[in-house]
C-alpha cells in the first residue's frame, strides 16, 4: 500500500485529562498514513528522516481527530428549530409525525444523504445514529454510510408502545432487528445497536426481548435514552414504583452494561451513577438539546466521580446545531452552571477519544494513534474575523477555546476519513 503524509500543527488528546494525562501536540507535524490507517503521528523534525521519501502535502491549520457524535437523530434533521413545550410534549408535537414520513424509503434516502453530508460538513466522522421504528430507515442511513466510508453506528428503533403511527411489535422489531443485523454486519465501518426508544415506549415484554437481542449479538451497541426530562422521569417512576430509580428499570431488563448508551442522565441519582460506573455504561452529554428543551443541566462532575465514561452529542433535533464545536461551548456554559469548568483539551477529548470510548471503539477511532483509522479534521481558528482577531498570537489553550466558544461549521477547513478527503469548505474534495 501506498504511504502518504501530511505536515501541519497536530492535536489529539487521546487520555483523560482529568486523570492527569498531557495532550499530544506538535506545532511542526507530520501525520503518516497507510491504507486508510495511521502509520506515525509526530514531530516533522523527529519523522521527516524515516519518511523522506512520502510525498508530502502541507496543510494550513490544526489537525485534530475527526469528532465523533455519540447521540443524534438523523429522522428529525428537517425539525431542527421546532418551537414547543418540554420533552413529551414536543415529541407529540413534532417528532412523531416526522418519523412517519420515514415509512417512504425515497425520503430516508433523501434526509440520510443530506444528515451525513452536513456531519462531514461540521467535522464528525463517526455517530451513534438514532434511526425510526422502519427497518428501511437503517436501510437508508447504512447504505448511504458506506458509500462515504464513515463509521456509523444505528438501528431500528423498538417502540411497541409508541404511537399508533410509530408502532411494532415485539415480534416485528425482533424479526426486523435481526434482518438488519445479518444484513450489514461486516458491511463498510457500521455498527449495530439495540434501541428502544425510552422506556414509555416500549412493553415490558419488548424490553425483556431487547436485553435477549443485546445478549444474543456481543458486537451489538445499547442506545436508549435516560432520565432526560422531569416529567418523563416521574411518568417511568409511576410505571414501575418498586424500582430503585429509572437505571434500574434498564438493569432490571438485562440493558446495562459495558456495552450501553444513555443519552442525557441529567436527573440521576449516586446510586444510579455508581451503577453505570460499575458496570461500564457510558452517557451521551448533550448540551444544546438540554437547554433547548429546558430538561436541566448535565453534571459532568458527578458522572467523573462515578467513574462513567461521557462522550459529546449533538442530539438533533432537539439539539440545536450539528457542530461539535457549538456543542462543546455549550457544555462549557452548563459545566459553568454546575459550579464546575470544561478546559478545552477536555472538551476536545469528549468530542473525540472520549466519545469513541464511549461507544467501544477506543482502540479504533478518536486518538490518530499508529494503528487507528486516519479519521481528522484540519481546524482553522483564522475562519472568522473574530476569531482570528482573538486568536492572533494566542497560546494553544486560548486558540482552542476560542474555536470552543466562537467555533462552527466555518472553522472545518477539511473532513478527511480513513486518510481521504471527505469534505473541503467552499469546494469539492
Amino acid at each position: 500500500m501506498t504511504l502518504t503524509a501530511y505536515r501541519a500543527e497536530l492535536l489529539s488528546v487521546p487520555e483523560d485529562p482529568i486523570n492527569g494525562a498531557a495532550p499530544l501536540h506538535h506545532a511542526d507535524g507530520l501525520l503518516i498514513i497507510e491504507g486508510g490507517l495511521v502509520v506515525a503521528f509526530g514531530a516533522y523534525a523527529d519523522l521527516a528522516p524515516r519518511f523522506a521519501d512520502v510525498p508530502t502535502e502541507e496543510l494550513n491549520g490544526l489537525i485534530v481527530p475527526g469528532f465523533v457524535d455519540t447521540h443524534v437523530h438523523y429522522p428529525q434533521t428537517d425539525r431542527v428549530a421546532a418551537h414547543g413545550l418540554q420533552l413529551l410534549d414536543w415529541l407529540e408535537r413534532h417528532i412523531f409525525a416526522e418519523e412517519a414520513r420515514f415509512a417512504d424509503r425515497g425520503h430516508a434516502d433523501t434526509v440520510a444523504a443530506f444528515f451525513l453530508d452536513e456531519l462531514l460538513r461540521n467535522g464528525t466522522t463517526s455517530a451513534l445514529v438514532f434511526a425510526t421504528v422502519h427497518a428501511s430507515s437503517v436501510d437508508a442511513l447504512f447504505d448511504a454510510a458506506v458509500a462515504r466510508d464513515m463509521r456509523i453506528i444505528s438501528g431500528k428503533v423498538l417502540m411497541d408502545d409508541g404511537p399508533a403511527t410509530l408502532r411494532d411489535t415485539v415480534t416485528s422489531g425482533r424479526a426486523d432487528s435481526e434482518a438488519l443485523i445479518a444484513r450489514w454486519r461486516g458491511r463498510g465501518r457500521l455498527g449495530y445497536a439495540v434501541t428502544p426508544r425510552f422506556v414509555l415506549t416500549s412493553s415490558d415484554d419488548q424490553l425483556a426481548d431487547a436485553g435477549a437481542l443485546l445478549a444474543a449479538h456481543p458486537d451489538a451497541l445499547l442506545h436508549t435514552h435516560l432520565a432526560e426530562n422531569t416529567g418523563e422521569c416521574a411518568a417511568v417512576a409511576a410505571r414501575f414504583p418498586d424500582a430503585a430509580d429509572y437505571l434500574d428499570v434498564y438493569d432490571r431488563f438485562g440493558l446495562v452494561g459495558s456495552r450501553s448508551v444513555f443519552a442525557h442522565c441529567i436527573h440521576m441519582s449516586d446510586r444510579a451513577l455508581g451503577r453505570m460506573g460499575e458496570a461500564g455504561s457510558a452517557i451521551a452529554f448533550c448540551p444544546t438539546s438540554n437547554l433547548f428543551l429546558g430538561s436541566g443541566l448535565f453534571d459532568l462532575a458527578a458522572a467523573d466521580r462515578h467513574g462513567v465514561q461521557t462522550g459529546m452529542g449533538s442530539d438533533i433535533g432537539a439539539g440545536t446545531s450539528f457542530s461539535l464545536l457549538a456543542t462543546m461551548g455549550e457544555a462549557y456554559k452548563v459545566c459553568q452552571l454546575r459550579g464546575s469548568t470544561l478546559d478545552p483539551f477536555r472538551a476536545l477529548h469528549l468530542a473525540t477519544a472520549g466519545g469513541a470510548k464511549a461507544l467501544g471503539l477506543g482502540d479504533r477511532i478518536g486518538g490518530l494513534q499508529p494503528g487507528q483509522e486516519a479519521d481528522f479534521i484540519l481546524l482553522d481558528d483564522q475562519a472568522t474575523p473574530l476569531l482570528a482577531r482573538r486568536t492572533a498570537g494566542a497560546s494553544l489553550f486560548d486558540r482552542l477555546f476560542a474555536l470552543q466558544i466562537l467555533g462552527d461549521d466555518r472553522a472545518i477547513a477539511a473532513t478527511y476519513l480513513a486518510g481521504k478527503c471527505a469534505h473541503l469548505r467552499g469546494n469539492p474534495c
